[in-house]
This record gives C-alpha cells, structure tokens and sequence, in this order.
C-alpha cells in the first residue's frame, strides 16, 4: 500500500467505530512507519513505553537511558530546585542534544516531582528526545493548592527556555496533570513567558474551579443540558481539606489540623469509615470546611462554599481559570480527558478548549480510562492517545 493510500484511509478514520479504530491503530501505524518513521511510529513506541512504567519496553531498548540530575536556579531573586531529564547521548552529539524541551508538573501528589509514575513519564520524554524538566512544587507534596504555585511553574519554564542548549530554537513547552492544568495555564499568560510557551498538554484539567470542586465533593456535573452522577474520588476531598488548614489562625488550627489529618487516614484505610466523631470536636471554621467536603447535594453546594474562610475563596478566585482571559494564551493546546474521570469530570476540558482563542485547542477524550489520569496500557493504546503524543512530538522539530 502506498503512503498516499495510506493518507486516504485517514481521510475515512472517523467512519469507523471506536472499537475498529483501536483494532486497525496499530496495523496502520506499522504501514505509517515507512512512510515518516521519524514520528508516527515512534509515537507508538512512547506509549509502549508510558505504559511500561518502569517495565521493559522497546523504547528502552533502542535508545541510551536519560540522565537524570537536581538542578537549582534562580529567576529574579527567587530561589528553585528541581530535576532535570536529558536524552542519551545520540549520534553525532559530542553531548546529550534535546531537540526540545517541557516542563512537567505532576498535580497535588505527596510524593510530587519524586512520584514514580511521574518519574517514568519523565523519563520517557527523555528518551524520546526532550529536555525535562520536573520543578519541586512544596505545595504538592502537603497537598496545598495555592496561587503561587503558577508563578513558580512560570519560573520553571523561564530557567529551561532560557538555555538553548536544552530548548533548541525555542522549542518549549508545558504538560501538566490534574490540578496542576489550571496553574500551567495561568503560568503560560505570565507577561515573561506568554510569547514563549509553544505548547501546553493538559489532561484532566479544569476550567471552572469551583464547579469542579461542586463534582468532586458532590459527584454531580453536567454536559449537554443533561445533569449526570458518578461515585467520586475521595482525593478531591481530600485537597480541600488540606488547603483549609492554611487558612485556619485561631486557637484551635492545631486542633482541626490533626482531626483532620485523622478522618483522612482513616478514610484512606475504609472509604466507608464514620467521621462524625472527629467532626464533632472541629471549631466552627473547621466544621464549615467539612460540612463542604462531605456534602453530596448539588444544591447546597453555593452555600457551603460560601462558609469557606474569605482568604481561601479569594485564592480559589485567583486560581479559577473562568475569571481569567484565556484568549491571551500564545501556546497551543492539547487537553486529554477520560470520559469516566471521576475526580474532574470531562466537560471541564471541553470548556477549557472553548475558552482559548480559536483554532488553538484540541480536546483528545478517551472513553476507556476508568478513572483520573489513568494511564493503563488499554486506555493509552487508543488513537487518540496516539494522536497526542503524535501532536507532542511535531513540537520536537523546527517550525
């Protein structure tokens, strides 16, 4: 079959039914692979690769292990550490050559940039040629979410297209996961960096950060006009709780802090586990906060989340990516979503895609992941994950 036949069986992909599309992906991209095996068929190896994890892979055995190192920098006066992944060195390199470079934030993980999964993320990109760079983010490891912690993704970013050696001809971009979407997002409209930021991949993101926080406390959204549920992920939850503690400064904080750190290991042993016990001894600004987290009433929702500390909603306001103009955005997007998320609900995305300026955003929904930024073998070999990475790697070469 010839390249130009093959092109035209493109031009019908979207005739066929998902489950043809995921049978035929993989016999295709073989065909594709004599056609420019510097990309489409790499992109298979990826995701072999992200699947793999910490596994085996053909990716692995036909490329030099990436060199990973802490770096430490500094953007005017403020003082950063992260790791850094370079490529191996590759032929006709005197040294590692990336032949572009990404910031990669995992979301509010306690393990953060030391997480395995996103250590073997970060590898793959590396051996897929990029310059990585994973930012410590000590909000995340808590389990804070704060505004700040766009400006230091912004800083991040700033430091690694700032060396050419790592992002060649200006070749770099972003990719988040989860919570971290929303401020990857607003870093990518710093006036410092807003003209730099090639591209941003964002999967399970948000757009409207309490109608998130609405879902992942009550399980409720709604797509088309029609109102749908799921149980759930009681890491949402979570989150809140542990961002309330910031905001806590009378004399029982101590108090609410270590009830609450006790009603999360307790629920982390049995999802079903009683915590009125411990929720009876909370002060009145921590019962607020609980009586949020535990709701599962989509009406009662704005009032709960009025009872929120002022200075808490003030930041969740400046993290809301719906206050913000996103048609500033330089970078282009690609947004991947499951369908079955069950910690920010796929239309987030969606709106996320429409709030960008026009022609700039794509949304990728894969209708096999089972929950949040779940990257199973099944749900990764699917071509439209293909398609993503396929899109990520373009981003290697010179426009």
């Amino acid at each position: 079959m010839s390249c130009r036949l093959i092109v035209l069986d493109f031009l019908t992909w979207n005739t066929l039914s998902e489950n043809n599309k995921n049978r035929l992906l993989l016999p295709l991209l073989l065909l594709l692979a004599g056609c420019a095996p510097a990309r489409h068929y790499e992109a298979v190896l990826v995701l072999q690769d992200i699947a793999a994890e910490r596994g085996a892979s053909r990716l692995q055995q036909s490329r030099p292990a990436p060199l990973r190192q802490a770096v430490s920098y500094s953007v005017a006066g403020r003082s950063h550490h992260a790791d850094l992944y370079l490529p191996g060195p590759l032929e006709g390199c005197a040294a590692r050559c990336p032949r572009a470079a990404i910031v990669v934030v995992p979301g509010a993980v306690p393990r953060a940039k030391d997480d395995p999964r996103l250590v073997a993320f970060a590898n793959t990109l590396a051996r897929a040629g990029f310059a990585v760079l994973a930012p410590e983010m000590p909000g995340f490891r808590s389990m804070r979410v704060r505004p700040s912690d766009a400006r230091e993704i912004a800083d991040a970013f700033s430091y690694l297209a700032g060396r050419p050696e790592l992002a060649p001809g200006g070749r770099a971009g972003m990719f988040a996961f989860s919570y971290a979407v929303g401020p990857a997002l607003l870093a990518a409209l710093e006036d410092d960096i807003r003209e730099q930021v090639r591209f941003v991949v964002g999967l399970g993101g948000y757009h409207d950060l309490p109608r998130a926080m609405r879902f992942f406390t009550t399980g409720w959204f709604e797509h088309a006009g029609e109102w749908r549920q799921i149980t759930p992920d009681d890491t949402g939850r979570m989150v809140l709780v542990y961002a309330s503690l910031d905001y806590s400064e009378d004399a029982r904080a101590e108090s609410d802090r270590e009830s609450f750190g006790r009603m999360v290991e307790l629920r982390e042993r049995d999802p079903r586990a009683d915590l009125a016990p411990l929720a009876a001894g909370l002060s009145a600004r921590g019962k607020a906060v609980y009586a949020l987290a535990v709701n599962n009433d989509p009406a009662r929702f704005p009032e709960l989340l009025a009872g929120l500390p002022e200075a808490m909603r003030a930041d969740m306001d400046r993290l809301n990516l719906a206050r913000h103009d996103l048609k500033r955005l330089k970078a282009r997007l690609l947004l991947v979503h499951g369908r079955n998320d069950n910690l920010i609900p796929f239309p987030e995305s969606l709106a996320l895609a429409a709030a960008a300026p026009e022609g700039r955003a794509e949304v990728f929904l894969i209708h096999r992941v089972l929950g949040h930024v779940d990257l199973s073998f099944s749900s990764l070999f699917s071509w439209r994950f293909w398609r993503v990475i396929d899109l990520l790697l373009a981003e290697r070469e010179v426009a």
